[in-house]
């Protein structure tokens, strides 16, 4: 069996929207390759190529983020109680070398958007918190070296 991926229930939602958006896409693909074929000779026809490389795209993307929703495995923190860091939490914690304060949400790997403050599970930082509780102080190797960090606060 191929293996589980694990998301938020904000990321299996934003997976389903993405299908349905590009399965609205499909019709207008379709009518563009028609278009392109009616105006003849293919070997010159940079309309039908155009088209037909769209078309292939959407389709690889459309199989991939099926092939996702398929293997989905949607974790919710939200009724359990929190211990520590885990998937789907928020937790707040400050650079010791910095000083600085940041808040990150641990998500999926299709789910990460640091902008957002979304890490992935499997990113160094995530990886090095999962597990420890408010209070403590962790190492995380990220590819400029070791940082430390405290953990200031752990919520839903």
């Amino acid at each position: 069996m191929a293996e589980r991926i694990p998301m938020t229930r904000e990321g299996y939602r934003a997976l389903e929207e993405g299908i349905k958006k590009l399965r609205r896409e499909r019709p207008k693909i379709a009518r563009s390759l028609a278009d392109a074929r009616s105006h003849g000779d293919f070997a010159e026809n940079s309309e039908y190529d155009d088209a037909k490389q769209r078309q292939e795209l959407l389709e690889t993307r459309l199989r991939d983020l099926e092939d996702k929703l398929a293997r989905s495995a949607i974790i919710d923190p939200g009724g359990h109680k929190i211990e520590g860091v885990a998937f789907g939490v928020k937790v707040r914690i400050k650079d010791v070398s910095t000083g600085r304060e940041v808040s990150y949400t641990i998500v999926g790997e299709g789910e990460a958007d640091i902008s957002a403050g979304k890490i992935s599970i499997t990113s160094p930082i995530a990886r090095a918190l999962v597990g420890h509780k408010t209070g403590e102080r962790v190492e995380a190797n990220v590819p400029s070296g070791l940082k430390v960090f405290d953990i200031l606060e752990v919520c839903s």
